[in-house]
């Protein structure tokens, strides 16, 4: 499968996995020249803005820490732009969701971990 293709995936498993927790999902790929958001949903008091990380195995390094100082504040920088143009009165919260996925099957071949507030 293609990265980009299997990178969507990952994103898509990922906005299911939240709403199933009760979250709504108020954007995807939202994107400006400073960076990209994966996913941006929200709760009662958050909106959370969430790097998806897709990966066959943790067994080279686990998908969080493909999320450097670099690609952090790339995401702040996008975050403090959706904020700008959306008013909310909710706290914002990063997060990351892990995925490993080993290639072949459904979403049940899936693991998936939820750091929440996860630049702190």
């Amino acid at each position: 499968m293609k990265t980009k293709l299997l990178g969507r995936r990952g994103e898509a498993s990922a906005a299911d996995y939240l709403r199933k927790k009760g979250y709504e999902i108020i954007g995807m790929n939202y994107s400006t020249r400073f960076g990209e958001i994966d996913l941006i949903a929200e709760d009662k008091t958050h909106i959370v803005f969430a790097e998806v990380k897709l990966r066959k195995s943790a067994r080279f390094a686990e998908a969080r820490e493909y999320v450097n100082s670099r690609k952090i504040e790339r995401i702040k920088t996008t975050a403090e732009i959706w904020i700008s143009q959306n008013e909310t009165e909710k706290r914002a919260r990063f997060d990351v969701i892990e995925i490993y996925f080993s290639g072949e099957g459904g979403p049940e071949n899936e693991e998936i971990i939820h750091l929440e507030d996860a630049f702190q």
